[in-house]
Parts: structure tokens; sequence; C-alpha cells
């Protein structure tokens, strides 16, 4: 079967966390959407339709790690495909129906669809041309995904889709390390290669799995709940408290509480302070003390800012929003529904702005722009200290970003 993921008008919604990336490489669990797509779909052929900034990116840094043959903003052939939006989330294995037809949400919007549209290309979907939308008119099939609305979904389906990769990947396991760390429900925990937990650590696993890959580090006196995942090379600070839900990529470096949050790779928060129901980019470094409001005094509903404008969430937990490369001072205090854009600098000895833009500079002598060569300096400064090379899809994510965010991040 040929797979089509298309990423279509919308994600922009995922703002700022799209702004540099496809929606499909959003993560969730212990992986991706992307990942999971493939997962449950299982094609013999995968093609990725993305914004034509971002073709370059994918071609260089997502096809390549792709066990299946795969292209990148190709036109349909003659052949028959299953088009699905990347803000799906999988959960179970994919049906493919026998005959064409769609799946449509509640507002009419493309969840998936079993067609035979030669010469269709990405533009027809970012464009809405009336060969896309022809698509609407097949006959209707029932949905076997979750459609992914905005980035605090994640954040609320986080349990659920770390217990799901847990039972879906079925890690082989290996005889625990000895040492004076407690385990509460072993049959849930697992331990990657090289990982030997520090004296006093409790792993907990009486409410989920908790997943520590390969050659991650947990300090002495930490306590760990699942569900949880801890990504390769991730170190724990001693004393910290990982809580239900929370997903902790490659190369962090994380303490302190953090509670049922999504954290990208190569991110800091190594010291104490809270980060609660949160979703934060990668290569982010987050200051001593710096702590976010999950729920408001009123406990009420908390909104968002978002590029269609103020947006009820529906939820009562919910933390900051946070892109790449994106930092913050010590003693930083975000409120509930936080947005802090791509690149941007938090400095200020109030609580900052609910929201802040992308390549913003913010002291308490006011907001500046944050100019963009210097910006890309202090990446590549930060990449050198990780032992990571800066190339030309780096450069040309944070330009093509460095474009696009103060229209994506304007007020309506």
């Amino acid at each position: 079967m040929h797979l089509v993921i298309f990423e279509g008008v919308h994600w922009r919604s995922f703002a700022p966390l799209s702004l540099g990336r496809p929606v499909f490489m959003l993560a969730t669990g212990m992986a991706t959407l992307l990942d999971k797509i493939l997962r449950h779909t299982n094609p013999t052929k995968v093609t990725l339709w993305v914004r034509p900034e971002l073709a370059e990116f994918c071609r260089k840094r997502i096809v390549p790690k792709l066990t299946i043959p795969a292209a990148v903003n190709e036109p349909l052939g003659d052949e028959q495909v299953l088009l699905t939006s990347g803000r799906t989330l999988h959960f179970k294995k994919f049906q493919v129906p026998e005959e064409p037809s769609v799946v449509l949400d509640d507002n009419g919007l493309l969840i998936s669809a079993l067609v035979r549209m030669p010469g269709m290309t990405p533009q027809d979907v970012l464009g809405r041309s009336d060969r896309f939308l022809k698509i609407k008119e097949l006959p209707r099939a029932k949905s076997q995904t979750r459609l992914t609305e905005r980035l605090w979904d994640l954040i609320k389906w986080n349990e659920e889709s770390l217990i799901e990769d847990h039972a879906q990947l079925r890690r082989e396991r290996k005889p625990f390390p000895p040492g004076p760390y407690h385990m509460i429900e072993e049959e849930n925990i697992w331990l990657g290669e090289a990982v030997r937990p520090s004296p006093g650590v409790v792993l907990d696993g009486s409410r989920g799995p908790v997943v520590t890959d390969h050659h991650a580090t947990i300090g002495a006196n930490s306590v760990i709940h699942g569900p949880c995942y801890i990504g390769p090379y991730a170190a724990i600070s001693p004393l910290a408290n990982i809580r239900p839900g929370t997903s902790i990529g490659m190369m962090c470096k994380v303490g302190g509480e953090i509670s049922n949050s999504i954290l990208f790779g190569y991110t800091n928060k190594s010291h104490e302070g809270f980060l609660g129901d949160s979703y934060v980019g990668k290569w982010v470094n987050l200051g001593a003390g710096t702590t976010t409001s999950n729920l408001k005094n009123t406990y009420d509903e908390i909104s968002v800012q978002t590029p269609e404008g103020m947006v009820k969430t529906g939820r009562r937990f919910l933390g900051a929003l946070i892109g790449d490369h994106t930092k913050t001072a010590i003693g930083t205090r975000l409120t509930a529904g936080s947005y802090i854009g791509f690149s941007a600098m938090v400095a200020l000895s109030t609580i900052a702005p609910k929201v802040v833009g992308s390549y913003t500079f913010n002291t308490d002598a006011g907001s500046q722009t944050y100019r963009l060569e210097k910006a890309i300096e202090v990446m590549k400064a930060v990449f050198t200290r990780r032992n990571r090379g800066w190339d030309e899809e780096d450069e040309a994510i944070v330009r093509y970003v460095a474009q696009i965010a103060r229209e994506v991040e304007s007020k309506p």
C-alpha cells in the first residue's frame, strides 16, 4: 500500500512547535506522529507532502531514517493511495478500506481517504483546490484515528500514548543491574543498555511503564513515576521528581519537578523549578528556578493565544508551549497557557508576558527584536557544546522560521 501523509493548511495551529518542523514530526509518547502512523498502517511506500520550505529538510533528515521507500512532495501516480493527515494520532492497527472512501471530522476536514487521483500534488492540499475538495464527495467511512487539533491534545493524550508505545514496541527485557535503588511493579519497568540507577532512586511502575532508554543516567534519590519515557543519553539530576505522562527526549538534561509534559531532545532543564502540562521544543534552555503555572487561581478553563486568536483549550491544567532554541533566565515565571516562540529570550524580574514572540529578546527594559545573525551565532555555540555540527539544513530552517514567525504569530 502506498501511503501519502500531508500537512495541510492547519499546521499553524501547532505553533510554535510547527514553525520549523512538519506537523507529523511532533513528539507523542516515545515516538512521533509519523512513527505511529507508519507503525499502524504498515505501508510498502510512503510519500510526505509538506510545505515547500521543509521539503529538503525531510529529504535529508527524515527519509534516510525510514525503512521503506519514501519520497517528498511527489505528485500522485495511477495507483490507489491512502491519503492521511499528518495530524492523526494512531492507537491501533489501521484497516485499509476495500473501496475508495473518505473520513471527515465534524467540521468537514479531511482525516483520511482511499483515492486514485493521478496528478494530485501537495499544492492541491495546501491550496484546497477543486480537485482536493472533490475527495469529500466520496462515500464516508468511519474514523479509526484521533485528529490532533492543538498541541494541548498531545499533552492530554500523552499518558495513553506512552502506554501504547510500550505495549507495541515490546523491547527485550534484560536483568536489572544491581544497586541500592527501589522498583515498584518491576514488570512495568524497562532499563536500556548501560542504564544504572543511582542510589536511592525510585522507579514507580504502579500507574504505567517507566522506560529509560540506552545510556540515560538517573541521579541519586530521584523519583520516576510511570507512565514516563526517558530518551537515550538523557540525564536526570539528583532529587528530580518526574511525574506521570512525561516524555523526555534524547540527550535532555532535566531536574526539579516535571509533570505530564513533552520535551524534545537536547533541551536543558537541569535545575529546580516546576514544569507542568507543557510542550517544550528542541535545544531549549530553562534557567534555574524557571517555573510554569499550570492552573489558574480561579480554576477556570485556560485560554491560549493562537494564530486564530485567543482560544479556549477546554483544559483546567495547561502550562507553557515553548518553541525551539528558546531560553529563559534564572527565576523566570510563566503563567498558565503561555506561548513562548522560536528562539526567544526571556530575562525578566517580573512575571513573563503570556505571549512572547519568536526572535524577541525580552528584559525589564522591554522587548526587542533578536537579531537573526546573533541568534544563529548562539545556536552554533550551543551545538558545539553538544558536539553537534551545524549544517545547511539547520541554517535554512532557522531562516525560514524568521520569515514566517511574525505572520503566524500576529493577532488576527
